[in-house]
């Protein structure tokens, strides 16, 4: 075991031998055999390495997220007024930008097999933990996954979900899947068992429509939830947007029209226009000195340029490959997707002869300007394709504090 305990150490610990600074860093050893299908080479494969933060406890109910990825779950639930406490993944470049993004947050950087109750405790000392939230990695479920299988070992990664739900006895639990899941055999029927019987709650499922809740992005998540001594009602998930909330739909141009044009290869570090709507306002909150993070565009070939360019609005890229399309100024995206272990653009900008900038797939998924994505490039799309879009987490968010 390592322990950082650094409180300057607010993101990835430098200790840590991976380069996390390139724009477009892509795994030396993505063809090696010993590398599982789609894992990626960034898994830190060592002791879990243990970051305790120096939060003090600040009165808000409190969360523990497991499999945080970057953290648009816990970021959600921030939005929503609880206080994170700690997060947990496997991925480094990940928790760099959860720990970058959650100052004082404790972070734990490992296989979560091998990270013991009495680790996880140490660092969240004797304050109690209200909710326990999870996104178990989702590749063996995902219908973007050719060779998923109910027997993909990805898929028993909820039952480490709920050792932590057995030794924390948190007042709720949210557990985040995607929508493949309900096709994959008998799966969704066992872990609301299994997670009911471990937490003496009443768990259940529901599918929930991202842009429902402000996100420009047509993604569907299948979210379990249960809170202590009442069954959760899932209608006290409140819609913002959409039929019958006076509200249309935010699209693509409502997330992206003010953001700097830019040629392949080109970077913006400020803003050149001023935000043009609510949705843009909420993305600026708390940015300071106009700056812009994460507006670096991929450097595309000429051919790939070419393409991009004689291809209409929401229409394919490619004759072969149907979910990579060209974006509508008009539409919502379609969902935005990690891309396995070499992920490339998927999205062509609307009006830009070139793939999306980190800051643009942010928008997508509702993560503010404020926070910032480590890792470059490449590791930037894993993370943004596997995150929880925060609008939609707030939501959730809203819904379990009445119960709390």
């Amino acid at each position: 075991m390592i322990i950082m305990t650094d409180p300057k150490h607010t993101n990835h610990p430098s200790s840590i031998p991976l380069n996390l600074s390139g724009e477009d860093d892509v795994p030396v050893n993505r063809w090696d055999k010993s590398v599982e299908v789609e894992e990626n080479s960034y898994y830190w494969k060592g002791e879990p390495i243990m970051h305790k933060g120096n939060l003090t406890p600040n009165g808000q109910p409190t969360v523990v997220e497991l499999f945080c990825g970057c953290g648009g779950t816990s970021l959600g639930f921030e939005m929503a007024g609880y206080q994170i406490l700690l997060g947990a993944d496997i991925l480094a470049p990940a928790i760099a930008s959860f720990g970058k993004n959650h100052t004082g947050v404790s972070t734990i950087l490992g296989d979560i097999h091998k990270v013991t109750v009495e680790q996880m405790k140490a660092l969240l000392g004797n304050t109690p933990v209200d909710v326990l939230i999870g996104g178990v990695p989702c590749q063996g479920f995902s219908l973007n996954n050719r060779k998923r299988h109910a027997g993909d070992k990805r898929n028993k990664l909820y039952l480490e979900f709920i050792r932590f739900v057995k030794a924390l006895r948190p007042k709720a639990v949210v557990l985040e899947n995607v929508s493949g899941m309900k096709s994959t055999g008998n799966i969704v029927e066992t872990i609301e068992r299994d997670l009911s019987e471990a937490s003496g709650m009443t768990v259940r499922s529901q599918f929930l429509y991202a842009p429902d809740y402000g996100v420009p992005q047509s993604r569907l998540r299948l979210l379990f939830v249960g809170v202590r001594e009442k069954e959760f009602d899932f209608s006290s998930i409140k819609k913002t947007h959409g039929p019958d909330t006076g509200r249309a739909y935010n699209t693509v141009g409502d997330a992206l029209s003010d953001l700097p044009h830019l040629k392949a290869n080109e970077k913006a570090t400020s803003y050149d226009q001023e935000p043009q709507n609510d949705y843009q306002r909420l993305m600026r909150e708390g940015i300071v000195a106009n700056r812009l993070t994460n507006h670096q565009a991929p450097n595309h070939p000429a051919d790939v340029i070419a393409n991009i360019a004689r291809t209409k609005q929401g229409e394919p890229l490619y004759e072969r490959y149907h979910q990579r399309i060209r974006l509508s100024l008009s539409d919502l995206s379609p969902t935005q997707v990690s891309g396995g272990i070499r992920p490339s653009f998927q999205f062509g900008h609307p009006t830009d002869a070139r793939g999306l900038t980190i800051r643009e797939r942010c928008r997508l998924q509702s993560f503010p300007d404020r926070f910032e994505v480590s890792g470059g490039i490449v590791q930037g799309r894993v993370q943004t394709g596997n995150a929880v879009p925060p609008l939609l987490a707030r939501a959730v968010a809203l819904a379990i504090k009445q119960y709390l």
